[in-house]
């Protein structure tokens, strides 16, 4: 997402680090994906990232393959494969959690009005519901939602890109 914002906005490294008020080696980190995305970092993005159209811009170059070009060496293709392979089940871990999480957030929401209306105003019961409310609404909050749709975009583009390999693997080598 990092490098979609600055591709867009035409921002480098230094001028997304300076907007979100990170290093700027940090964004490179970021993006390759070895160090993972702070909530305040990402509440600073989002406003940036829904400016993003839906569908990404493809230039005219990128649509078509030069002429008289081979077919790509498989070595190089199927270690990208490896490698988003390996990431795809690292961030689906990664996600799930977040899921489950959420998942048991949704159904304190639905049984809390029955067990707070129950419970005696005051005791420690309903002091001890009310926290499980308020706990229950930040696993279901802005940041958590941009976290568990982060993780999720990462996985489906390195899902996309699996397959885009994929199909060149398995492409006719006389082209």
């Amino acid at each position: 997402m990092l490098a979609q914002v600055r591709y867009y906005f035409g921002l480098d490294q230094a001028a997304l680090a300076a907007y979100l008020g990170i290093a700027p080696g940090l964004v490179g980190h970021l993006e390759a994906g070895r160090r993972n995305v702070s909530g305040t970092v990402l509440q600073r993005l989002l406003p940036l990232a829904q400016q993003l159209p839906a569908t990404p811009e493809v230039s005219e170059a990128a649509e078509s393959e030069p002429p008289g070009l081979v077919g790509p060496a498989s070595g190089p293709l199927e270690a990208r494969l490896d490698y988003c392979r390996h990431h795809i089940a690292r961030l689906r871990r990664e996600l799930r959690p977040l899921l489950e999480a959420a998942e048991v957030a949704r159904r304190w929401q639905q049984a809390l009005p029955a067990l707070l209306a129950a419970a005696e105003p005051g005791s420690p019961a309903h002091d001890w519901l009310l926290r499980r409310r308020q706990a229950a609404a930040a696993a279901l909050d802005a940041e958590a939602s941009a976290r568990y749709h982060l993780l999720r975009v990462r996985a489906e583009a390195l899902e996309a890109e699996g397959a885009a390999l994929t199909a060149l693997l398995n492409a006719p080598a006389d082209r």
